[in-house]
């Protein structure tokens, strides 16, 4: 277990606390933590802790939306068939389910494609170019695909097929010359910038209601797909995402979706859910369709509303995310033996196997940061094993995207994210690219880059958690303000609490990892229990007696239908170990 740096965030002003406090009726905890996340008005709050779709951006604000919602009713006048074409991983597959079933119930003539992984690769691809024409599509939909797609986007012009880009990837200089939407574009003044692929094809078809003055509700129910591509994709859960994620969730949790309910229960996860059920339960499983096999099974999932065929089809992408949980922690105990850990002038880790499967490499690449914290690389090879696939994962502080834009002379293709990326480079470059790309990481790296973090919002005393007005035996009152912080994600992290001196009264230890605790610190009268996951490497400290440091979120735990305060432990050490 890498050891992280504990950072406590800065206190923000102490006026600011206090004029927020009395604004909002709050102790200054929660004030504290609101500034830190930028809500430093009751409006603000408002929007904060009651999300509504008011406060969605107009969709016109974005570059190109009203060409190509022209384009649309072009198509729907002419009656013109529509391709709607989506990337393979959850983000692309919930846009596709979002936009393709949509437009049907609008009685467009439509069909949805989504590329082989492993024949077609990521992206726009010839062959689905090719297929359009083959079956007389005039007008293709990107989702979360296409702001690379130069010469994809020629050949369809050639072909006479208009194209409409709906991305949220990092635009090059050059864009496709099609009808682009993407809030990163440098000539885009949409408002807010981190929308998920599937973020983009909703303003698209928002745009679209908005022109024909359609009923709203329609699209709205559409919002459950949004959550899950926001919460899959990692997207910052910040400003409009946040509001359309905590509408999904919503919707999620009162009218699921036939196929929801039924991988849930496969999942033996119950309702009501939270982002970070999404996240670990639905995702990997609507992923696993296209890492294992068909993409499109995942789309067939989503749209269909027969039990029988839901049953089935949840049944087979169960069945292939369990094969690849087995696949990813053979390949993972593969990779890390390979590490040569004594090479202390590396910064980076970069892994290649021909024989890895191309469908997990990026799960093996991030499991491998959690091992070695440094930017990481896995790479398998095609099938005639004359080109590599990677995936790349990276830290804070090192933008992936950016480093294998300086290192293009050795690659193919690629293209991503600040933390997440996939690229393709010709096998008998592998040993210069790997020099290369640790020399491009090095020029980036500032001091203590390579240590990882554990961000905090504060230190607290156990006495702060509760107060007098709180009954006994039930949720205090801060964690269930707390729980309107949700959802969480990038820029709203689970709020993380440092308390120090404190002692474990009792202990258990549970199937040689999990920790079971009581805590109580010295003239605060309060007992609380605690679990700690998968930290064997605790269990001296905690039988040795000493008081320690606690880093911690506040859980709800739920026993014979009552709920009851629990710490979940993320770190623990001896109070003469902690540096802040």
């Amino acid at each position: 277990m890498t050891s992280k740096k504990w950072l406590i965030k800065e206190k923000p002003n102490a006026l600011s606390i206090e004029q927020l406090a009395s604004a909002l009726n709050v102790n200054y905890i929660v004030a504290e933590m609101l500034i830190h996340r930028g809500i430093n008005t009751y409006e603000a709050a408002r929007k904060f802790f009651r999300p509504d779709a008011s406060d969605l951006h107009d969709p016109f604000l974005m570059q190109d939306m009203q060409a190509a919602v022209n384009r649309l009713d072009k198509a729907i006048a002419n009656h013109e068939k529509v391709l709607v074409y989506g990337d393979y991983d959850v983000d692309g597959t919930t846009s596709v389910t979002m936009v393709y079933d949509y437009l049907l119930h609008k009685n467009m003539s439509v069909a949805y494609y989504i590329p082989d992984r492993y024949q077609e690769g990521y992206g726009v691809s010839e062959k689905g170019i090719r297929y359009a024409k083959e079956n007389n599509f005039t007008l293709i939909i990107t989702l979360d695909c296409g702001i690379k797609a130069m010469e994809q986007c020629d050949l369809a012009k050639s072909l006479n097929i208009d194209v409409i880009v709906c991305d949220h990837h990092q635009p090059s200089e050059e864009l496709p010359d099609a009808i682009v939407l993407n809030p990163k574009r440098k000539d885009c003044q949409y408002p807010y910038k981190e929308l998920s692929g599937c973020g983009v094809g909703f303003k698209l078809l928002e745009a679209l209601t908005i022109s024909k003055n359609w009923d709203l509700d329609l699209l709205h129910s559409y919002l459950d797909l949004l959550a899950i591509s926001i919460g899959a994709d990692i997207v910052p859960i910040t400003g409009e995402n946040r509001t359309l994620c905590a509408l999904g969730l919503h919707q999620l949790n009162t009218q699921p979706r036939e196929s929801i309910q039924k991988m849930l229960q496969l999942a033996n996860r119950p309702f009501p859910l939270t982002i970070t059920d999404v996240v670990f339960t639905i995702a990997p499983r609507i992923n696993a369709a296209g890492r294992m096999g068909d993409a499109k099974e995942a789309v067939k999932l989503l749209l269909s509303i027969q039990k029988e065929e839901v049953a089935e089809l949840a049944k087979q992408i169960h069945e292939a995310n369990e094969q690849r949980k087995g696949i990813d922690d053979d390949m993972t105990k593969e990779a890390l033996t390979m590490l040569n850990l004594e090479d202390t002038n590396k910064v980076t880790t970069v892994v290649f196997h021909p024989k890895w499967h191309k469908g997990v490499i990026g799960i093996v690449a991030s499991r491998l940061i959690e091992h070695i914290y440094r930017p990481t690389i896995v790479f398998t090879a095609s099938e005639d094993g004359q080109l590599l696939t990677g995936s790349a994962r990276s830290i804070k502080g090192i933008d992936i995207h950016e480093v294998l834009e300086a290192c293009r002379s050795l690659i193919i293709q690629f293209g991503g994210h600040y933390y997440a990326a996939g690229l393709t480079i010709r096998k008998e470059d592998l040993d210069k690219f790997c020099i290369l790309f640790d020399q491009e990481v090095k020029n980036r790296l500032q001091e203590e880059t390579l240590i990882p973090e554990q961000l905090l919002e504060r230190e607290i005393d156990f006495s702060e958690i509760f107060t007098i007005s709180d009954a006994k035996g039930e949720l205090p009152k801060l964690k269930r303000i707390l729980d309107q912080f949700e959802p969480h994600g990038p820029g709203n992290r689970k709020p993380v609490f440092l308390t120090t001196n404190v002692y474990l009264t009792s202990f258990r230890i549970l199937k040689e990892k999990h920790l079971k605790l009581v805590c109580e610190q010295p003239d605060c009268h309060v007992q609380i229990d605690a679990i700690v996951f998968n930290r064997p490497d605790l269990i001296p400290l905690v039988e040795s007696g000493q008081p320690v440091s606690l880093v911690y979120t506040l859980e709800s735990n739920e026993w014979k239908g009552r709920k009851s305060l629990q710490l979940n432990i993320k770190d623990m050490r001896g109070v003469l170990e902690v540096v802040v």
